[in-house]
């Protein structure tokens, strides 16, 4: 028998072992997977809780109801990857040998990162909602709030689901003005990046819109520490903003395994080939996810568009075939703007996002750069596709490589 290895059980580990399950020849291939904990998370759903959208029943559910029979499941840390022995060391000295190995290991916010973040204030007046534990904290807190300075701040780049800020302060504005409380909360977007977004065409538009919710964006800000005394966060340059409810982005980091094993970057992101998804230094690993340090969104679309190529090319691997798959970074990505409204924006390595239509050319539903009511079906429908089809490795009718069909060039 040979050994397939998956390192990670989150959305692309899940998604692949499930596609690959039913691919390879149960006689021939024994599939093992490997992950920590037990419980899956939706995890855009995190951004709905604090708002009280969304509950913790539903963005959670057992990891083993994605697992297909036959499969082995290990949940245990993982200590190392050594590339050049085919082994995988877990914690606690078990050993596990493979002829390939998918790493999925994701990538995990790290608040001590930041000077002063993770300290009296953390989850009393600071708080993240990229976990599960912040989202649900920063929903007690809003229950009961009486208004004042809500900074949102992004310190660091990459990190998941880039729009999700941007989310979170259009969601808070709806939410606080209905409850009658649009005039006592002051909302902040404060970023290190130039605008509201990383790319020109859609920072813009994000932009305006942001600004129509009086939503002030403080642009180029980097963060130096959070000062917990006064309430302010502080900038390299001594910029101060005061605030009364911080969320924040923590850095985000790949895993530690990925450090040990010699495989990542200074961030801990594994050394990936953008186009073929292979490791940088051994032919036998391939990435997907949040895992690798490939130059795209680190979102579940961006798994899903990367899985159909990560298919194709460790199948030709396993046959000793040259690898037949390009990707080329395609992400796509639903943007709840507030009021039952949402926008969407789609885009790869090459092409920022674009106005257009979304999937059908003059059809739609969907309108790209547009903050529509469709959009925000859309967004709300993925959570029923991310359950149902897209971690069951199922295919959905859109194609893997970005298309521009329907988009206005600018």
């Amino acid at each position: 028998m040979k050994n397939l290895l998956i390192l990670g059980a989150g959305t692309a580990g899940t998604m692949m072992l499930n596609k690959l399950h039913k691919e390879l020849d149960k006689e021939e291939w024994k599939i093992t997977i490997v992950d920590q904990y037990k419980t899956h998370y939706y995890q855009p759903g995190f951004l709905f809780i604090p708002f009280g959208i969304y509950n913790k029943q539903d963005v959670t559910k057992p990891k083993y109801d994605f697992f297909p029979p036959g499969v082995d499941v290990i949940f245990s840390p993982i200590d190392r990857i050594a590339g050049e022995e085919n082994k995988v060391y877990l914690e606690g000295g078990k050993v596990l040998n493979y002829d390939f190995l998918i790493a999925a290991t994701g990538t995990q916010t790290r608040p001590s990162e930041t000077e002063g973040l993770k300290d009296k204030l953390w989850y009393k007046d600071i708080f993240d909602f990229y976990t599960i534990e912040g989202a649900l904290a920063l929903h007690k807190k809003f229950k009961d709030w009486e208004g004042g300075n809500l900074v949102m701040c992004i310190p660091e780049l990459p990190y998941k689901c880039p729009v999700a800020p941007i989310e979170f302060v259009c969601l808070a504005e709806a939410y606080f003005a209905e409850r009658g409380m649009k005039d006592k909360v002051n909302i902040s977007y404060v970023t290190l990046m130039s605008g509201a977004f990383t790319k020109p065409v859609a920072s813009k538009m994000l932009g305006d819109l942001l600004e129509e919710k009086n939503i002030k964006v403080i642009p180029d800000f980097y963060l130096s520490h959070v000062d917990n005394e006064n309430k302010k966060i502080v900038s390299y340059d001594e910029q101060e903003i005061p605030f009364d409810i911080l969320t924040i982005v923590p850095v985000n980091m790949g895993s530690d395994m990925v450090k040990r094993s010699g495989l990542g970057d200074d961030m801990n992101y594994i050394k990936t080939n953008k186009f073929t998804l292979q490791s940088d230094q051994f032919e036998n690993i391939f990435v997907i996810g949040d895992a690798a340090n490939i130059p795209t969104s680190k979102a579940g679309s961006v798994a899903h568009f990367a899985g159909e190529i990560l298919m194709e090319n460790i199948l030709a691997a396993m046959e000793g075939r040259a690898l037949p798959a390009k990707f080329d970074g395609h992400a796509n990505c639903y943007i709840e703007t507030g009021h039952g409204k949402g926008a969407l924006i789609d885009f790869n390595y090459e092409t920022e996002p674009l106005p257009g239509t979304f999937p059908l050319p003059g059809i739609g539903p969907f309108g790209l750069l547009k903050n529509t009511k469709m959009n925000h079906y859309g967004k709300v429908l993925f959570r029923w596709i991310y359950w149902h089809i897209l971690l069951k490795g199922k295919e959905l009718p859109i194609e893997a490589d970005m298309s521009m069909a329907g988009k206005k060039r600018i």
